[in-house]
Order: C-alpha cells, then structure tokens, then sequence
C-alpha cells in the first residue's frame, strides 16, 4: 500500500521533485511582488489623499 501511495519503490520521480520547486519559488516571488505592489499602492494612496486635503483647503478661485 505504500509503495502505491509513494508511486514506486524508487522514491519521488525527479522531474516531479524540480517541477514542485520551481512552482514553489514561482508563488515566492508573486508573493514578494504582491508585496511591493500593496506598498506602492499604498504610497499613492497616501499622495492622493494628500492632495485632496491641500485642494479643499484652498479658497476658490474666483470668490
């Protein structure tokens, strides 16, 4: 039974193996870019928000 669990008696099949670390370091750096996507995002929140409080802040134009 565990042979046929474990695929055969030989252990894991290479290729198997490489495919599972490369798809590991693939959602890695997605996370990582998900990462510095949120913090850049955040960033032009921040800069946004900004400005719309400069912008009510002002008096109008031709009052």
């Amino acid at each position: 039974m565990a042979k046929a669990l474990f695929g055969h008696v030989g252990g894991p099949d290479p290729r198997m193996v490489q495919e599972m670390r490369r798809l590991q370091k693939r959602v890695r750096d997605l996370e990582d870019e998900i990462g510095r996507l949120q913090a850049q995002n955040d960033q032009l929140s921040s800069a946004v928000a900004d400005v719309a409080v400069n912008a009510t802040d002002r008096e109008p134009a031709l009052a």
